[in-house]
């Protein structure tokens, strides 16, 4: 799990049927592991951009999410509201 900042939005008109009504947003992770990247994640959790948010990856985004067989590998699971302490690349 990490902490990344939303910075826009993805539009898909044709994906893969089981991401039907899903929301792709492009994140950017604060966390250092993938410094400088911009990525893709599904959101389950209604976030907006500028929102700093909770992402899993792997199987278990695939459960974060509700869809236990979607091509899925990065998931938004939380909203967060505050942060305690330092984060490299925290918006201040």
């Amino acid at each position: 799990m990490f902490i990344a900042e939303v910075t826009g939005t993805v539009v898909a008109t044709r994906k893969h049927e089981s991401l039907t009504g899903t929301k792709l947003l492009l994140i950017r992770p604060l966390d250092g592991s993938r410094r400088g990247q911009t990525l893709v994640a599904v959101d389950a959790v209604g976030a907006g951009r500028g929102e700093l948010v909770l992402v899993v990856t792997g199987s278990v985004a695939r459960i974060g999410l509700g869809i236990p067989h979607a091509p899925v590998d990065m998931t938004i699971v939380g909203i967060v509201d505050k942060v305690e302490g330092d984060i490299k690349g925290l918006p201040r």
